[in-house]
């Protein structure tokens, strides 16, 4: 008898927990932007957010968790019960740059990668007094003005692209620490720091509307998004180039079947003529189909990994 009854609780139990995943989510999702409001990826992680709201049936919020340089933000994610009920807004910051902290966590281990958003130009952009217009009269100003021009050192992309200016161009600059690309842009605007390494996202609309100029896009060819924007190649720096890019992710162990959900919603978002014409706006190259799904995030981060870690290491980068 008491083997019956145990057999018909855990049958019981089997099947709760059947009906548990087959109704997910049930309450509100909860997307974590690892930066304050304002920059690129509270930009993108609203837009989605927003979009995901319907297909998921349920609230899809946004909390913004700021410091060191988005690590804070990934360690609580990686905290979290894996229930897919909260995740992160990912990207080269906060899941390959973040190895100059001290993490608590592992950024190969302790995630599973639910989809590739997409891939983002970088830019490099410039306060509009700066008297050059772009890379090559800033690189002559800056060898003529030796330690004088200010680089926003908001997260580990931008910090690793000034190393790298100086390195090529043989130039010094003054890193200002900054918690994020929003108050960041805000000072930039205003004529307070000189040089921001950021993405499109924050920066476009800025440089459409003239507050700001654009300097160069630090990827190896132009983007479609900003094909106006010429290349660090075509500015006489070779090899300044700087990743972005961003995709969602949640905790170790998050059921399959839930990541799956999100990777539906998501997909499903970034099929939206409106969204991807949103995107383009925002500088934003929506991530092909393959590197969507949770397979295509991983074999895209694994590589970005092997690029960068390298790097950093080398150029001994630390936080500030």
């Amino acid at each position: 008898m008491r083997k019956l009854i145990i057999a018909i609780a855990l049958t019981a139990f089997a099947g709760v927990t059947g009906v548990q995943a087959q109704t997910y989510p049930s309450r509100q999702v909860t997307i974590v932007v690892p930066f304050p409001p304002g920059g690129s990826t509270d930009v993108v992680g609203r837009i989605m957010a927003e979009k995901m709201r319907p297909l998921l049936g349920q609230p899809v919020i946004i909390e913004n968790v700021g410091g060191a340089g988005g690590s804070i933000a990934v360690g609580r994610v990686a905290r979290a019960a894996p229930d897919g009920y909260t995740i992160d807004i990912g990207q080269w910051d906060t899941h390959v740059g973040s190895i100059i902290y001290p993490l608590n966590y592992d950024l190969q281990k302790d995630f599973e990668p639910i989809g590739l958003i997409s891939v983002n130009p970088q830019l490099m952009v410039a306060k509009k007094a700066l008297p050059a217009d772009d890379l090559k009269g800033l690189v002559a100003w800056m060898k003529a003005n030796p330690g004088k021009i200010t680089f926003v050192n908001q997260n580990a992309a931008a910090q690793v692209s000034g190393i790298l200016l100086q390195q090529l161009t043989g130039t010094q600059v003054q890193f200002i620490p900054y918690r994020g690309a929003g108050p960041a842009m805000t000072d930039l605007i205003s004529g307070q720091v000189d040089l921001l390494v950021v993405q499109g996202a924050v920066a476009l609309p800025q440089v459409r509307g003239g507050t700001i100029k654009a300097i160069a896009n630090l990827s190896p060819s132009r983007s479609a998004s900003m094909p106006d924007i010429p290349t660090s190649d075509e500015g006489g720096v070779p090899g300044l180039y700087m990743s972005g890019w961003f995709g969602f992710f949640a905790p170790k162990s998050t059921p399959k079947d839930i990541i799956d959900k999100l990777n539906s919603a998501m997909v499903q978002v970034l099929a939206d003529p409106a969204v991807r014409t949103r995107f383009a706006e925002l500088g934003l190259d929506v991530a092909s189909r393959e590197q969507q799904t949770p397979e295509g995030l991983a074999a895209f981060q694994k590589a970005e990994i092997e690029k960068w870690w390298p790097i950093i290491r080398a150029a001994n980068v630390k936080p500030e």
